[in-house]
């Protein structure tokens, strides 16, 4: 323990010698027995070898992040880096994976914290790391023989990092200011970092590829946001207005126990709040009479999340107007879907499902010509359509985001990806390009597609879709009653 973290904070006592000694005394072996590898382990290791490949004779050092200061002394909740739990399944913060060049690959060294040792005051004075205030973490045995990787104590990596050659080592950077400060980048002007890059790069785009271990877990989380989309509309009335948060606060809770957390901030967006892309704020309220539109995802204990997202009639009831964009809505998801497979471009899949919603633009009359709108010197129906289609989804709800555009954007899709269709339409409350009867609707629909080798599977397909599915449903679930997600 440091001489910083012995003085303790401000507010903490100035515990007499008499009571540290008593305190360092009298503790029993708590080694876990009868530990074995976990089930993924070998999902893990070959990871680690396709990284080995791609980078021969170099040295890879892939951190996983610090935790970071909410306020004053605490925290935020940790949550590893993806690409370092993408590689080693490992979820304690400080801890970085080192690949070491060897005759035919590299050698693996997982660096992290010990447990707590009793012969020192940290395991009930460090708040930070002691095991009296953060629970009992494992050894560095007993990691190894969870994960099947070689582990060695952090304080060691100094050390090991000073030693190596920055010409022939790259970093993960952007995760450990520490790491970073200690390998030098190197080129020249925009060549600066490129080794480094090239290295986030490939990490992204093994991780487009998702493995059968993966696609169950990518599963798990949408089956338990399933879940919790029922539990929201299970507490939704239907005749008179509810927080935003309340609901936000019930997915949350099904979130919390079926998985890690939510994967990101949930969007709960009563009326005309469904217009703006990412309101997080969720501080409305629903009315009768409007929409609901829910982004919401569940990370699994894993870290996979799910990412869906359904608009619903508060009522239960679309009006014609709502059903009529809605159908649209619905039409150009389902176009989408349907191009989705193997050798298709993934840029496609956008441009057929925004085909479909120029079409419906020109159908309301707010489009002239969806023709010339989808022309792209033009691009009109952005306006109201304003993002794109997919994403990649996996450990990251955006998901390998680092990947070259020639594996992604500008790529071909391949079996084992998974990918989200989610167009919308969406009418700000101050447009004066659409009819007053149109400003303040916004609606999307959003499902989890995983390729397959002959086509698509809709992962997400436990939430109905179309208008009368969708009423049927918050009408089954409202009838149901609400629950606690036991």
């Amino acid at each position: 323990m440091s001489d910083e973290q012995a003085k303790g904070r401000s507010h903490d006592p100035a515990f007499p010698e008499n009571y540290l000694k008593f305190m360092r005394e009298g503790w029993a072996d708590s080694e876990l027995t009868g530990l074995a590898a976990l089930d993924q382990v070998p999902c893990h290791s070959r990871r680690r070898e396709q990284l080995s490949r791609a980078f021969p004779g170099e040295t890879l050092v892939i951190p996983t992040g610090r935790e970071k200061v909410r306020n004053n002394d605490c925290f935020y909740p940790f949550r590893p880096g993806s690409d370092f739990a993408y590689l080693t399944g490992e979820f304690d913060p400080d801890s970085v994976l080192v690949l070491r060049p060897v005759a035919g690959g590299h050698d693996a060294v997982l660096y992290g914290h010990p447990r707590s040792p009793r012969d020192t005051d940290e395991f009930f004075r460090d708040a930070q790391y002691g095991e009296l205030w953060v629970g009992r973490r494992h050894s560095l045995a007993e990691k190894s023989t969870l994960l099947g990787v070689e582990t060695a104590d952090v304080k060691d990596l100094e050390k090991v990092l000073g030693d190596l050659d920055p010409a022939r080592t790259r970093v993960l950077r952007g995760f450990d200011a520490g790491v970073d400060e200690r390998i030098a980048v190197t080129g020249d002007g925009d060549d600066a970092g490129a080794r480094d890059r090239e290295l986030a790069h490939t990490l992204s785009e093994l991780r487009l590829v998702k493995d059968e271990w993966e696609i169950a877990q990518l599963q798990d989380a949408i089956d338990a946001t399933v879940l919790g989309f029922e539990d929201v509309v299970r507490a939704l009335p239907a005749d008179r207005p509810v927080p935003e948060r309340l609901l936000e606060g019930i997915f949350g809770l099904r979130a919390r126990l079926a998985g890690n957390a939510v994967g990101y901030d949930s969007i709960v967006a009563a009326g005309p709040h469904a217009t703006t892309l990412h309101w997080v704020r969720n501080d409305g309220r629903t009315a009768p009479g409007e929409l609901l539109l829910m982004d919401m995802g569940i990370e699994n204990n894993q870290l996979y999340t799910a990412d869906v997202t359904r608009t619903v009639p508060v009522n239960g009831q679309f009006t014609p107007l709502q059903r009529e964009v809605y159908s649209i809505v619905y039409a150009a998801q389902q176009a989408g879907m349907d191009h989705v497979r193997p050798g298709v471009k993934f840029s496609e899949v956008h441009l057929t499902s925004m085909r479909v919603l120029a079409e419906g633009l020109e159908s309301l009359g707010i489009l002239s010509s969806a023709e010339e709108a989808l022309d792209k010197e033009n691009m009109y129906y952005r306006r109201w359509t304003l993002h794109g289609v997919s994403h990649m989804l996996g450990l990251d709800v955006h998901d390998c985001a680092a990947a070259r555009k020639e594996h992604y954007k500008d790529g071909e899709l391949k079996e084992g990806y998974v990918l989200t269709v989610e167009p919308g339409l969406y009418f700000q409350p101050d447009d004066e390009k659409v009819p007053a009867e149109l400003r303040g609707l916004g609606i999307r629909i959003e499902d989890d597609v995983l390729v397959t080798a002959n086509g698509a599977k809709n992962l997400s397909a436990g939430l109905p879709r179309k208008a009368d599915e969708v009423e049927a449903w918050v009408a089954e679930q409202r009838n149901a009653g609400p629950r606690l997600p036991l």
